[in-house]
């Protein structure tokens, strides 16, 4: 079976965060014809959209993985039910929120499924924690995220000590 390369978003600001983060990393590695190859350092960074909630721990970590881009997405959401993610309204506080970010160079647009993440490219705790462990890394139909970081150093991003 093929090896993908595949980027995942990794975000919590409910319970214990950065626990979430690391069950999740785990539960991540443990899924079939999946490893987790690299994992970036905790980020901690304020909400977007609805503001009016704790700020959030990301991090960003590269797998390699045989599952198809839908098998990887439905297995991610199957982890975050198991984290206790509830979705109440957009941009709600959340238990756990795992997003494909990038899965090799495939550009996909369909319904529940937008790859690259469609907002990956505007927000620092997603690029921050990308280039940590891809420094060289391209997002299709953007550029280099290094470039794309450039846009993005005003949004105050701290890297949590583990």
């Amino acid at each position: 079976m093929t090896q993908h390369l595949c980027f995942i978003g990794l975000g919590s600001n409910l319970g214990e965060p950065g626990e979430q983060l690391r069950l999740a990393l785990r539960d991540i590695d443990a899924l079939p014809g999946t490893r987790l190859l690299a994992r970036s350092a905790l980020y901690c960074s304020a909400p977007v959209g609805y503001l009016d909630q704790p700020d959030f721990v990301n991090a960003v970590a590269k797998i390699a993985t045989t599952l198809t881009p839908q098998a990887l997405l439905s297995a991610l959401l199957h982890i975050e039910r198991r984290h206790g993610r509830e979705r109440t309204f957009h941009n709600a506080p959340r238990t756990l929120d795992l997003d494909v970010l990038l899965y090799d160079d495939l550009q996909l647009h369909e319904q529940g499924l937008t790859i690259p993440h469609p907002q990956m490219h505007l927000r620092a705790f997603v690029l921050q924690p990308l280039l940590e462990i891809a420094p060289d890394c391209a997002i299709p139909a953007i550029g280099l995220a290094q470039l794309a970081m450039q846009g993005c150093l005003d949004q105050v991003l701290e890297r949590m000590a583990e």
